[in-house]
């Protein structure tokens, strides 16, 4: 189908993927890319001969879905440009074809039960028996990841905490490449949850911290940027 057959939707089609990559680290890495645009319903994708090097991510509204497939047309993604277009709205038969097929008033029942689910955990995750008491004093919430009270000078490399587990250098890598002068990627493999980026010059290094800034590569972990001690 045309793309101009397709009218504007909140699910994106992605094809031109790396085959070679497996099911969850692709999406994993579909996550931490597109998540920068909105919030994410669905990621949908298959090793199937038929469906291999394609994926579908939805998002919960239309004008996120477009600003991901502009603003990421042509990315390079495991060494491969991903090609972007709309989706046929969660198309039923893509459904069909991955397996994930649910009927429409039961996808919605179960979303809205995840979401409330996610929204418990979140509440329990910061001390609060009740929502209404989540704006309540300090000492409820966790300890946040230490951050020097007297933080570095602006230079030109990055320092990353608070990244969950699954993260790693290729996930930070298209993250952080989006921004002009980035150089690499340094992850620290004796302290998980933390990274160094580095940039050609401070500019460059500023531009990328203040967009990241909070950046959730999952829902339970906003990266923590600062500059780097020299």
């Amino acid at each position: 189908m045309l793309q101009g057959d397709v009218p504007p939707n909140q699910t994106i089609y992605i094809n031109n993927l790396n085959e070679k990559i497996k099911k969850e680290e692709l999406k994993k890495s579909l996550y931490a890319v597109f998540s920068q645009f909105g919030r994410i319903v669905d990621i949908v994708a298959s090793k199937t001969l038929k469906l291999r090097g394609q994926a579908w991510v939805v998002f919960d509204d239309v004008t996120s879905a477009t600003n991901a497939m502009r603003q990421m047309q042509d990315f390079p993604f495991y060494d491969k440009s991903m090609r972007i277009q709309y989706a046929k709205a969660k198309s039923d038969a893509i459904a069909k074809a991955d397996g994930t097929y649910v009927p429409k008033e039961r996808r919605k029942k179960q979303e809205e039960r995840a979401e409330k689910r996610r929204k418990e955990q979140h509440a329990d995750g910061h001390g609060a028996s009740h929502p209404a008491s989540y704006g309540g004093s300090a000492t409820q919430f966790p300890p946040k990841p230490a951050v020097p009270e007297a933080p570095a000078l602006p230079n030109s490399i990055l320092f990353v905490q608070n990244l969950p587990h699954e993260a790693n250098s290729m996930m930070l890598q298209m993250l952080f490449q989006q921004f002009p002068g980035f150089k690499e990627v340094r992850m620290v493999e004796a302290k998980p949850g933390i990274a160094f980026v580095e940039y050609g010059d401070e500019m460059q290094a500023t531009t990328a911290l203040s967009a990241l800034q909070n950046f959730k590569i999952t829902p339970q972990n906003p990266m923590q940027i600062t500059y780097a001690k020299k």
